[in-house]
């Protein structure tokens, strides 16, 4: 991208200037310009700026220092200021041209573009300015693109986090189901053996017998065998006095 970068040197009015002039703060900023010195030329531009806000060539030269030391959002800032208030149509294009490249380095095309083709409608034959706005044009077109495919890809990935949820939840109200199925299962079988057990324990038990019952039992037994051994022993008896005796002739 070509680029170029007008800085304004004063001519030395032949009146009489005081020592804090915005003019003579001009100077100063330029030599420290031109040796390289572009933070103290920024300051002597700023103060010439505040002696004299009006002063078009302060707010010109403070913003090709600041653009040379990359500061290109201020750099914007004055180079608007300087086209705004320059009455000289060929300066004022000058630093529309230089707010176009401010513009440009900030990656606000669209903006730089407008810029250029004011420059172009001031000085037709101005060759840089016309390279410039076919460059910032292309690069409008490349950032669109650009924003196309980003705005693509987001939805895509907004896409698959929808469906990787959509899965995840399918995978939730399986397991779910497959937990309340277990748990319906295991309830059916604990109230089964409830059941089963109600059932046992509705069948006879043996009866168990106290000590006083089996003593009571023992006593019947051995009174029924005492009356069977007596009823015996009297069946004896009857039995013997029919005894045939041999007759006493």
């Amino acid at each position: 991208m070509r680029k170029l970068f007008i800085l304004m040197i004063l001519v030395i009015s032949t009146a009489q200037l005081s020592a804090q002039s915005d003019k003579k703060l001009i100077r100063k900023g330029n030599k420290d310009y031109e040796n390289a010195a572009y933070q103290q030329a920024e300051k002597n531009y700023s103060k010439a700026l505040e002696t004299n806000p009006t002063s078009n060539n302060a707010a010109f030269n403070l913003g090709t220092t600041r653009y040379v030391q990359e500061n290109y959002e201020e750099a914007a800032k004055d180079f608007n200021k300087a086209a705004s208030m320059s009455i000289n149509s060929d300066i004022e294009a000058e630093a529309l041209y230089n707010l176009g490249n401010s513009l440009m380095s900030l990656e606000k095309y669209q903006e730089s573009i407008e810029t250029y083709k004011q420059v172009l409608r001031s000085q037709p034959e101005n060759e840089n300015a016309r390279y410039n706005l076919a460059y910032a044009q292309y690069k409008l077109k490349e950032q669109q693109n650009q924003q196309q495919d980003q705005n693509q890809d987001q939805q895509q990935d907004q896409n698959q986090e929808q469906q990787q949820d959509q899965q995840e939840q399918q995978n939730q109200d399986q397991q779910e189901q497959e937990q309340d199925q277990q748990q319906d299962k295991q309830q059916n079988q604990q109230q089964a053996d409830a059941d089963q057990q109600q059932q046992q324990g509705q069948k006879p038990q043996p009866q168990q017998l106290t000590k006083e019952d089996a003593e009571r039992m023992l006593q019947a037994l051995q009174n029924n065998e005492k009356k069977t051994f007596d009823k015996v022993n009297e069946q004896k008896v009857i039995s013997g006095a029919r005894i045939n005796k041999e007759k006493d002739w």
